[in-house]
């Protein structure tokens, strides 16, 4: 599968961060179908000395159309979601997002709608200067 346009840069936001890269591409197997997250990172944490698990599916959204891409997005992000919780639970699953996009397309209601109700946790980033701005998880 291909990278994203946007791979390399999010992958170098996560180490900005503090994440150690696990698994590029973090490949989830079912008895049916085989998927590829982009990412896979793990956080150790000093206080409880346990690790952090995230999966992180990298996107541009350069197509013509954001809603087709937003759709189709969506959609994937379901079926990595489901794949995820029986494969590797503890692992949460994010939509890596750069700032500019979220201002632009991320505060339309129906997107919000569908972020909300699918409960899509998001990775926001600024890409020029490859920091975190949040993570939304709720």
């Amino acid at each position: 599968m291909a990278k994203d346009k946007i791979h390399d840069l999010v992958k170098q936001v996560l180490i900005n961060d503090g994440w150690i890269i696990t698994h590029d591409p973090y490949i989830i197997e079912t008895k049916d179908v085989e998927y590829e997250v982009d990412l896979a990172a793990e956080k150790i944490l000093a206080a409880e000395k346990e690790g952090k698990k995230i999966a992180v599916e990298v996107k541009s959204f350069i197509a013509t159309s954001f809603v087709y891409e937003f759709h189709r997005i969506l959609g994937q992000m379901l079926n990595y979601a489901l794949c995820i919780e029986d494969f590797e639970p503890e692992r949460m699953l994010f939509l890596a997002v750069p700032q500019r996009i979220h201002k632009e397309y991320f505060s339309l209601s129906f997107v919000q709608k569908a972020v909300k109700r699918f409960k899509i946790k998001l990775l926001i980033f600024d890409d020029e200067t490859q920091n975190v701005i949040k993570w939304k998880i709720k």
